[in-house]
């Protein structure tokens, strides 16, 4: 069991004296501003527990921002890698005060979202969330908007023209690289399938598109299936894959567009598919890491979350200093690769 930092440790981590590291810890006594940015980074840099006070006695005098992200499926590791790195990049900022409120909805609906999204605004200048394209969330986004309150949409595009930014993947390149390496990789032409989550989230649809338009346009000899729908659940994705390589047992592959990708990753092991069928999945987390490891995944294109974190946040706070811009932007961050060679 690793050793919990102790007030020595940091004082060793600043150099600075344990009775310097107190009186950042209590603001006892005034001390130099150089000293306690000093004292605070290093108390982030080895963990030590009392970062959150630190960074309250450091930067109590600069304004402060109360920033609220709205996630999806708090169970999934990528979504919780997110949350932790929100975290991290406002706890980075060192021009002001980012307090972040991180919470989930266990449900896609419409009525869902909008609950989470009105309580949230409660309580926040701005708000970053990852939701499907639904019309009554885009009303929401802009009765917010009128309120003064930005909100952006992460990695999946909705309420286009009302919300502020978009902080994300290029999806359309994300599906097209997909089927990039599947076409390389392929010994052969043949069939090929995609999963979307649902077709109301628009980063899903983009990347279908954008997969059935590369093998159109420069691998026309392989067969694109109809596009399967898997409500971003492991359950149905499995299921889901099962039912496809039974009716095609001449699959050469597939590409899973946003979630449920631990799904098909069971099923080609239950089959004994690895290294045989071509699948390519989304984001770099506990499990697509073991499956390409033992070659059942042949790529994940994953977002640099400390990235996202970052920008959204920087994005949010100038935004609300600012004020809505007049054109709505677009923030796109370049996608990681990983095969079963670099990870």
């Amino acid at each position: 069991m690793t050793r919990r930092p102790t007030i020595a440790d940091l004082a060793r981590a600043a150099g600075v004296s344990v009775a310097t590291v107190d009186r950042v810890l209590n603001g006892r006594h005034p001390v130099r501003e150089e000293t306690a940015r000093r004292v605070y980074d290093a108390a982030k840099a080895i963990g030590y527990h009392a970062v959150g006070l630190l960074r309250q006695r450091v930067f109590e005098d600069l304004p402060q921002y109360r920033l609220g992200f709205l996630l999806q499926k708090p169970e999934q590791s990528f979504y919780k890698a997110v949350a932790k790195e929100i975290e991290n990049a406002a706890l980075s900022v060192t021009h002001a005060r980012a307090v972040p409120q991180v919470d989930f909805t266990a449900s896609s609906t419409p009525s869902g979202i909008i609950d989470k999204l009105k309580a949230m605004a409660a309580r926040n200048q701005a708000i970053a969330l990852v939701s499907p394209d639904y019309p009554a969330v885009a009303a929401a986004v802009e009765e917010l908007k009128e309120r003064g309150i930005p909100v952006f949409a992460l990695l999946s595009d909705f309420a286009a023209g009302v919300r502020e930014g978009y902080v994300g993947l290029n999806n359309q390149k994300v599906g097209r690289t997909a089927a990039w390496m599947i076409a390389k990789a392929a010994k052969r032409p043949g069939k090929v399938a995609a999963f979307v989550g649902s077709h109301r989230f628009h980063g899903h649809e983009l990347r279908e598109i954008g997969f059935r338009s590369y093998f159109r346009e420069n691998a026309p000899d392989f067969e694109v299936l109809d596009t399967m729908v898997n409500l971003d659940t492991p359950e149905i994705t499995h299921e889901a894959t099962l039912d496809l390589i039974q009716r095609h047992p001449d699959l050469l592959g597939f590409y899973v567009c946003g979630g449920g990708m631990e799904g098909a990753i069971s099923a080609i092991r239950e089959e004994k598919l690895e290294g045989k069928l071509l699948a390519v999945v989304n984001e770099l987390t506990p499990e697509s890491r073991a499956a390409l490891a033992d070659e059942t995944v042949l790529m994940a294109v994953a977002t640099p979350v400390p990235t996202l974190a970052k920008e959204t946040i920087n994005l949010m706070i100038g935004a609300i200093d600012r004020g809505p811009a007049s054109v709505p932007g677009q923030t796109f961050l370049p996608f990681d690769i990983y095969t079963p060679e670099n990870i």
